[in-house]
């Protein structure tokens, strides 16, 4: 078997050559649903991308946070609010953040942000399901298995019930060689540190991951990965696939109220 070519892997804008086409759809979705319904614009921090896109539901309960991705390094919540649109049917309320990206803060200064993200919708009193794709995969994860009190000791330690992970990568360690490392910066300590697969499981919760049918074996092994070692170590874990998906395809079900991704994530959201 012949060394794995890491680029080839993880270049998911030279593996679907159509993504311009199918972001510029997530766009035209998004607004389109901002037009419908304003969201609830929430600051969890003072610089100008540190805002939370809240789109209340109709009934209390545990929030869906939604989690862009963009390889830690391109997009904002705002081209995704289309997605919380299945789950509001069900009258269930999502929050979808944005971050700082990339060459100008650390995959680990981001992680930070998306936890001070969790403490501000702590405020709402409840508890939080983390979605989230590719680079958002990743950023679900870790808060699954931040230790909330420790972060905030004002926090309950089990703040994020549960992760869903689109087309997720929770080793950082094969991007090192890649063209997407060039605005990353990450060496092998760092990527290490920020791979969620080497921290401490969670000690309870669930765990989602769902892969594109059509990704890259890298996708799949990723994801089958940490099913597998968190599963062992007593977290109710599930891998999944979406049939037909690429990896920018691989959303799209979350926009409708009957699919099955929507239907889990209110399942996991106490619906």
């Amino acid at each position: 078997m012949g060394e794995v070519d890491y680029e080839v892997e993880y270049n998911n804008r030279a593996r679907v050559p159509e993504n311009p086409a199918i972001m510029a759809g997530w766009a035209r979705d998004a607004a389109a649903y901002r037009a419908k319904i304003p969201p609830h614009v929430i600051r969890y921090g003072s610089p100008a991308r540190h805002v939370i896109d809240f789109f209340p539901g109709a009934k209390s309960g545990p929030i869906v946070v939604f989690i862009h991705g963009g390889y830690w390094q391109a997009l904002d919540g705002s081209a995704f609010s289309h997605l919380a649109g299945g789950l509001n049917a069900h009258g269930v309320g999502v929050a979808i953040p944005t971050y700082d990206l990339c060459p100008h803060v650390t995959v680990e200064e981001i992680i930070g942000q998306m936890r001070r993200a969790m403490r501000e919708l702590a405020r709402f009193g409840e508890r939080l399901v983390v979605s989230g794709h590719s680079a958002g995969g990743h950023l679900a994860a870790c808060m699954l298995a931040t230790d909330w009190p420790a972060f905030d000791s004002a926090l309950p330690s089990d703040l994020v019930t549960s992760a869903y992970a689109i087309s997720g990568l929770f080793d950082l360690e094969p991007l090192l060689t890649t063209s997407i490392n060039k605005a990353l910066g990450l060496d092998l300590a760092s990527a290490r540190a920020a791979s969620p697969l080497l921290w401490k499981p969670p000690a309870r919760g669930n765990l989602d991951a769902v892969v594109g049918e059509l990704e890259s074996a890298e996708y799949f092994r990723q994801s089958q990965s940490i099913v597998d070692l968190w599963g062992r170590a007593g977290v109710a874990t599930r891998f999944g696939t979406v049939r037909g998906a690429n990896h920018f395809t691989a959303i799209a079900p979350m926009a409708e109220a009957a699919s099955s991704m929507t239907l889990r994530l209110k399942e996991l959201a106490g619906g």
